[in-house]
């Protein structure tokens, strides 16, 4: 959701530099001047948005992380038991003589 936000502000962006030239009350130098100052500003908000996002990713990928390693290590305790059950297990009917 917040991705498409991000799309929209910069089609806005768009939009509206398109509607400043055609209705700019000013000369070309300065409405260059203009246009130039508001792409840095949404320059300077796609890198804030960029790093962010880059962040969250960050942030998702070390949660994952924990939960697989939670997960692994709940498998191995769960092999290690059961070969402690099967090693007690065997080794009780080992002593018992065969009929």
């Amino acid at each position: 959701m917040s991705e498409s936000k991000g799309l929209w502000f910069m089609a806005g962006l768009g939009v509206g530099a398109a509607v400043a030239l055609l209705f700019a009350p000013r000369s070309g130098e300065e409405t260059r001047q203009m246009l130039s100052e508001k792409a840095g500003e949404g320059r300077e908000v796609l890198g804030r948005k960029a790093e962010e996002y880059r962040q969250q990713a960050i942030a998702y990928m070390d949660r994952g992380r924990e939960v697989f390693n939670r997960q692994v290590d709940q498998f191995q305790a769960a092999v290690d038991a059961g070969k402690q059950a099967f090693k007690e297990s065997s080794s009780g009917t080992g002593s018992e003589p065969l009929r």
